[in-house]
């Protein structure tokens, strides 16, 4: 049976369908403590009706993924995103990126635009937290996939096209402070859950307008897959996690096949130039003022990450000189 997690500056706390939440009874300081203290989680999901059950709206949710981690992505994982990025979707490689942990934020903070950014993408993905190592060399398979994976967590992967394209850099695009939202739930897992996360269902609005909205269904590399093609250069631990990718509906999108032979013949100056002045006007790119909401749930399975809510401002002067 799943059990809801969220977590607060006073600790850990179930969450309940009807949104209340209980303290857990644990010193976990970490994910990986908590993962490891189920049992705890148990006592308090267990414990009476109405017996310290509070209303959740008193407390500021952090992310239910404490930092320092690794925070490993998957590229172009959804066969939609590939279609929208002008690749085919059945000869996508497997392939990962690293994003800082200092990037790591809370479903309800705000996301903090840099200065030197225009072009800023949200991507609604699917988060695994490991609760257990994974050493080099392991295969992982369907059976053995929740030996691994403990719980499931909202992110949005929010990248800076402007940096990320012209450099080819994913490291420094997508690893500003506030880059990575992860939460509200950490949802605690076991096999019935992972043997139907394709009925999971992803969908980012901005300011209300439905940007993203697809199903696990249409991953290209699924978890024990991408575990397997994971571990043979990258070990992972327990409160890790890896973002499994986002669907089609980013700002981004593929400028054509006719653009693109075009754009290769200029120099590469101009062809960025060209590039990023018909991106800047691409009103989907997000702005100051705007609140990108990200959730997940199997309403079917019962299954619900639950939804962020983070409002999108620019850089103080202050923080553009840090």
């Amino acid at each position: 049976m799943s059990r809801a997690v969220v977590r607060t500056a006073e600790g850990w706390w179930v969450q309940r369908a009807d949104h209340r939440i209980r303290r857990v009874p644990t010193d976990a300081a970490t994910t990986a403590e908590l993962l490891a203290d189920r049992a705890a989680v148990e006592r308090a999901a267990d414990a009476a009706d109405g017996e310290g059950w509070e209303d959740p709206s008193g407390h500021t949710l952090l992310s239910p993924v404490t930092t320092p981690c690794r925070v490993v992505a998957q590229m172009v994982n959804y066969r939609s995103h590939a279609v929208d990025s002008g690749f085919d979707p059945d000869t996508v490689p497997t392939a990962f990126f690293r994003k800082a942990s200092g990037s790591v934020t809370g479903p309800e903070a705000e996301i903090v635009r840099p200065a030197h950014v225009r072009l800023l993408d949200h991507e609604v993905e699917l988060g695994l937290v490991l609760g257990a190592p994974l050493p080099l060399g392991t295969d992982v398979t369907t059976a053995t996939l929740p030996r691994y994976v403990a719980a499931l967590v909202v992110a949005n992967d929010i990248s800076a096209r402007d940096v990320q394209l012209p450099k080819t850099q994913f490291y420094e695009s997508k690893s500003y402070p506030t880059f990575t939202p992860l939460g509200p739930r950490l949802l605690l897992v076991g096999p019935e859950e992972l043997a139907s996360l394709e009925r999971l269902r992803l969908v980012c609005a901005v300011n209300g307008d439905v940007r993203q909205d697809s199903t696990v269904a249409d991953m290209i590399t699924r978890p024990d897959a991408a575990l397997t093609a994971l571990a043979r250069f990258q070990a992972m631990a327990p409160g890790d996690v890896l973002l499994t990718g986002t669907p089609g509906g980013t700002a981004l999108r593929s400028p054509g096949r006719l653009a693109e032979l075009v754009g290769s013949l200029l120099p590469a100056r101009r062809k960025w130039e060209i590039f990023f002045a018909r991106q800047a006007r691409n009103p989907a790119y997000l702005k100051p003022g705007d609140v990108v909401t990200s959730g997940i749930s199997s309403r079917d399975d019962g299954l619900d990450l639950g939804t962020q809510r983070t409002p999108v401002r620019a850089a103080t002067p202050q923080e553009a000189q840090a």
